[in-house]
């Protein structure tokens, strides 16, 4: 054989293992396509809960359960998809969970008054809780480490697309619809309902199962402390305005002392290889650190999602359809450059990515605080945002990679559940701290209720939010530096022999 010809076959062999099978590339593209309709649905509803608001008679601290009632549901249920995701197959997960979104979108759709529509959220979360982590899962499972940067950054992408797009879509179907917040869902419904037929005709198995029981006081200790956490978080933006049922502390400790007991029952648990949400993960130094990172993160993205678009339309006054444009550079640029961080991420690692991403959602999180007012130009605010979401997309891609990189094949169901919790958990707190400070220096003018509040006062409460999101900022400035790629699995593979099942296709 000519030496040309073994270069050219040396060159397709290392193409062919740069690509993935036909039923791997397969159920990619429909679970990136589930999930871009989920996230559509999320972002779609941050323009819409002004005008939910003003329709529905309700304050804004009451308006922010749409997102923290979401986000207690999601850190509920994300947990359980750590045991689900080992024990039942790719295929029975995914029509589960697009079951139960399409259910809950249809609930909203027709809710005729505000509980009825919390009521429909929850059920969407329920569908969302384990969409992302299924998501995560199967793409470290069947992509090779060598490309996992590349395929991250075409997820987020796609993932980046649906909040980008998503508050300018809200915005002119809102506009279309008479500000009719129901059209939203009526519009989201039948796209819901074409994923789900998809995924029972479309989507392969391509995980292996194990046989592992379920503990049920495991699942009682996460319940009652994720929730009750998030309950706790989420009145402090009630409390700030003598709203709440209870005072906000007693949840919180409440919830912090079953999740102090959920993790001893985990530790017990992991001696014989049977915990519900394996806590080893934490054992793995890149992964403990991308976390504490991403919460940092997602607790000021989440707060500001909340607190922009009230400043938007009542601040400076402006319609719910040049709330989404403004929304839409940054979004649009976050998802355009998801593949060129990916391979970055595959050539660089991800502290050429993270230091500098950080240091620009610090700088633009500091403008939002010190430069808005009352009588701030759009264009300023667009500017700032769109620099602000330049900063997430060199932050979000590596820190999915580097942090599930860092753990054995075994953990990586229990590595994505707890990302997607503590995801919720700091985005409950991020909403309800960002609403509490709004509330409170609101409350000054002598008014909690954003509908007859002055524009200045509205906007001082707005920077009073993004002032604390600033100091959160100096975090995630500090942790960037400590980042690192894993070039293999930092624990090692602990797992006990897997009485497997073999996939059905």
């Amino acid at each position: 054989m000519s030496h040309s010809s073994t270069s050219e076959g040396a060159t397709a062999s290392a193409e062919q293992a740069d690509r993935l099978d036909p039923k791997s590339r397969r159920v990619l593209v429909l679970l990136l396509a589930a999930v871009f309709v989920v996230f559509l649905n999320e972002t779609t509803m941050a323009v819409a809960i002004p005008t939910i608001i003003a329709d529905l008679g309700i304050t804004a601290a009451e308006g922010q359960w749409l997102t923290t009632g979401f986000a207690l549901t999601m850190a509920v249920v994300i947990p359980v998809t750590g045991w689900l995701l080992q024990r039942v197959n790719t295929r029975p997960v995914f029509v589960t969970a697009m079951s139960l979104f399409t259910t809950g979108t249809l609930i909203a759709a027709l809710a005729p008054v505000f509980e009825v529509l919390v009521v429909g959220r929850v059920v969407q979360a329920m569908g969302t809780a384990i969409m992302l982590p299924l998501m995560m899962t199967t793409i470290m499972t069947i992509v090779p480490m060598h490309i996992r940067g590349r395929i991250m950054g075409r997820i987020s992408m796609v993932m980046s697309l649906a909040p980008a797009i998503g508050p300018t879509v809200a915005g002119f179907l809102l506009q279309a619809f008479d500000q009719q917040w129901r059209g939203l869902f009526f519009v989201m419904l039948p796209l819901a309902i074409v994923m789900l037929v998809l995924g029972v005709v479309l989507v392969p198995n391509v995980t292996e199962t194990r046989v592992i029981p379920l503990d049920a006081l495991s699942v009682v200790l996460s319940a009652l402390g994720f929730s009750t956490l998030v309950y706790g978080l989420s009145s402090i933006g009630l409390a700030a305005e003598s709203a709440a049922l209870l005072p906000p502390w007693l949840p919180i400790i409440v919830g912090l002392g079953f999740l102090a007991a959920f993790v001893f029952r985990q530790f017990a648990l992991q001696r014989r290889d049977a915990a519900f949400l394996d806590l080893r993960t934490f054992r793995a130094h890149t992964f403990s650190l991308a976390i504490v990172m991403f919460s940092l993160a997602m607790l000021m993205f989440f707060g500001f999602v909340i607190t922009l678009p009230i400043y938007l339309q009542y601040a400076l006054q402006q319609p719910t359809e040049v709330i989404g444009l403004v929304m839409l550079p940054g979004g649009l640029l976050m998802g355009l450059l998801g593949p060129f961080v990916g391979r970055l991420y595959d050539r660089f690692g991800p502290r050429p990515l993270v230091i500098p991403g950080a240091l620009v959602i610090s700088a633009s999180v500091w403008a939002f605080a010190l430069l808005l007012g009352a009588e701030s130009s759009v264009w300023l605010v667009a500017a700032i945002q769109t620099t602000l979401f330049l900063g997430f997309a060199f932050l979000f891609p590596p820190l999915f990679t580097a942090s599930l990189g860092a753990l054995p094949m075994h953990l990586y169901s229990h590595g994505s559940a707890l990302i997607a919790t503590i995801q919720q958990v700091a985005g409950a707190a991020g909403a309800a701290v960002f609403v509490a400070l709004f509330t409170v220096a609101l409350a000054t003018s002598g008014t909690t209720d954003v509908t007859v509040a002055q524009p200045a006062d509205i906007a001082d409460g707005a920077k009073l939010a993004f002032l604390a999101g600033a100091f959160v900022s100096l975090g995630i400035v500090v942790t960037a530096f400590f980042v690192r790629r894993p070039v293999a699995p930092e624990i090692p593979d602990v797992s006990l022999p897997a009485e497997a099942e073999v996939p059905a296709h």
